[in-house]
């Protein structure tokens, strides 16, 4: 057992991520959106016109949370619900085209953040960084009982 808590695997993955949203917040103050809206857009980019009740568990947060950053939202223009024409009950959200630019400027700072985090490390390190990074996700994943169903992104 590691002894020094401020070294261990996860302690260490856990203020990476911590730092990682804590540059992103800076960069994207001026937005007028928050964090977790952000997170919202970012997540119906790669799958637009998802069911609701679907993002939420995607988005490991509960239904009344996610649909009170959808209102925000819809409000504003960003999104919009829409029934589910397989499922009555069920809603389905879809980016406007409003949100376009918005994610492009989301995408870019999460670059620029990236690059950032990145400084100093060569690209082989990098991308071996990432194969083991994502083959730990598999592994956790599988140990959850359930495959690795992550969407695959570039920040």
């Amino acid at each position: 057992m590691n002894k020094n808590f401020d070294k261990s695997f996860g302690f260490a993955i856990h203020d990476v991520a911590r730092l990682l949203r804590l540059s992103f917040d800076r960069q994207a103050a001026n937005t007028g959106l928050t964090r977790a809206q952000w997170s919202v857009l970012a997540h119906l980019h790669s799958g637009n016109g998802v069911q609701q009740k679907t993002l939420a568990k995607v988005m490991d947060i509960t239904p009344i949370t996610l649909a009170r950053h959808l209102d925000r939202l819809e409000v504003d223009a960003w999104i919009e619900r829409r029934d589910d024409p397989e499922d009555r009950r069920a809603k389905r959200v879809f980016l406007n085209p409003k949100a376009s630019p918005m994610i492009e400027m989301l995408s870019t700072l999460g670059q620029s953040v990236r690059a950032q985090a990145m400084t100093g490390i060569s690209s082989a390190d990098e991308e071996l960084f990432m194969r083991v990074l994502l083959q730990i996700r598999a592994n956790l994943c599988v140990a959850n009982n359930g495959p690795d169903t992550s969407k695959s992104s570039e920040n």
